[in-house]
């Protein structure tokens, strides 16, 4: 099949777990022998410094086929121009499929549905949720919700959540692929070390986008009641958020045992999550979030709040706080800093992680949609 991706910032990155989905999902196509497009956003909308500059020069990557898509600096304008212009350079790529992501890209779907092409719309969660949007583009990231559930071909989701909600909102029915975990690479303490003065199990580690809705600062506040030797290590770069992010700089400067790295890949992260431990998620919203799928795939101890997604992530192989309590999230942290057998055994997290995560089964899932949906055009044309 000729398959086309829309939705992402860029690959290769880590800015976001769509960007990861989408590199996971189109390099495994590419390995079963379809050819995939993705159209990148062209242009630097992350502060993620240098660390995906070379990704606006590649015009192939793992085999997938890279377009790179004029977009806007403007928070509110970025996805609705990428998303518009990518569309119309798809319609005349003959494809057979197009796979948008996000609520925000999906609300233009509607054009190729009109001309026939078969769509695809992956939900990675309630967009217009989180608390970064403002008005006009909170409305934009609904009308999109709005668009793929009335024309898409097929709906994926990634939570039994979003799935009900869809049920509710719309009586449309969609199909649940959870997100993958890729084969864990454990690395010795060496660059945490030295450039941030960090021991193997000496932190705790946070890993995500510096957004509101990411609950770092409560995280913040909670670590600050507590009496521990431990670091705080809060890992990740801004995104559409520098108010944020001065607010979470201005907590650090609070307490000397806060250390802020930035964006961080490569060996840089694996050796955070090799050595941290334990891993923290304390968001309000999220759609699946692939950084505690990750976190798991190390065996790490997690606490997480108790938001459906991350409890359906992790089942009862991570501890819970009440969401967005400071004071809750402040006692159980202090509970697991001080009685590690509160959690699974490290062998036991993962054989749990492996055996439900697997990107293998997502693209293999997504493929039989992809099947369907092009059959389904066929039928119809043949009544």
């Amino acid at each position: 099949m000729k398959i086309a991706m829309i939705g992402h910032k860029r690959i290769p990155s880590r800015e976001g777990g769509i960007e990861i989905v989408v590199e996971e999902l189109s390099s495994r196509l590419v390995q079963m022998g379809h050819s995939v497009t993705a159209y990148n956003r062209k242009g630097h909308h992350v502060s993620v410094k240098d660390a995906d500059l070379e990704a606006h020069k590649l015009k192939e990557y793992k085999g997938i086929r890279i377009v790179h898509v004029p977009t806007p600096q403007n928070k509110a304008m970025n996805a609705i121009v990428y998303s518009f212009l990518a569309t119309i350079m798809a319609i005349f790529g003959n494809y057979d499929v197009i796979h948008y992501h996000a609520e925000g890209p999906s609300m233009m779907l509607v054009i190729p549905h009109f001309f026939g092409i078969r769509t695809i719309s992956t939900i990675h969660g309630l967009d217009w949720q989180r608390s970064k949007w403002g008005g006009f583009a909170t409305k934009m990231l609904q009308l999109g919700e709005k668009m793929a559930a009335k024309y898409a071909d097929e709906v994926i989701v990634l939570s039994r959540n979003v799935q009900q909600y869809f049920k509710d909102t719309y009586n449309r029915e969609t199909i649940y692929i959870p997100n993958g975990v890729s084969k864990t690479e454990f690395k010795e303490p060496d660059i945490i070390s030295k450039k941030f003065g960090l021991e193997k199990e000496k932190y705790i580690l946070y890993l995500g986008r510096l957004v509101p809705e990411k609950g770092v600062t409560y995280l913040m506040q909670a670590f600050k009641m507590i009496d521990t030797d431990m670091k705080l290590v809060i890992a990740g770069g801004t995104s559409h958020s520098d108010a944020y992010v001065d607010e979470i700089k201005a907590l650090a400067k609070q307490d000397k045992r806060v250390v802020l790295t930035g964006f961080v890949q490569g060996d840089l992260l694996s050796e955070l999550f090799s050595n941290t431990y334990m891993y923290i998620l304390p968001s309000d919203v999220e759609g699946m979030p692939i950084s505690l799928l990750e976190a798991m795939s190390y065996g790490l101890r997690c606490l997480t709040s108790d938001i459906p997604e991350n409890k359906e992530a992790c089942e009862d192989y991570a501890m819970y706080f009440e969401k967005s309590n400071v004071k809750d999230l402040a006692k159980k942290l202090d509970a697991a800093l001080k009685d590690s057998s509160l959690f699974h055994s490290e062998e036991e997290i993962m054989n749990y992680c492996y055996e439900r995560y697997s990107w293998n089964k997502a693209t293999g899932a997504s493929v039989k949609l992809y099947i369907d949906a092009i059959l389904n055009v066929e039928r119809i044309d043949n009544v």
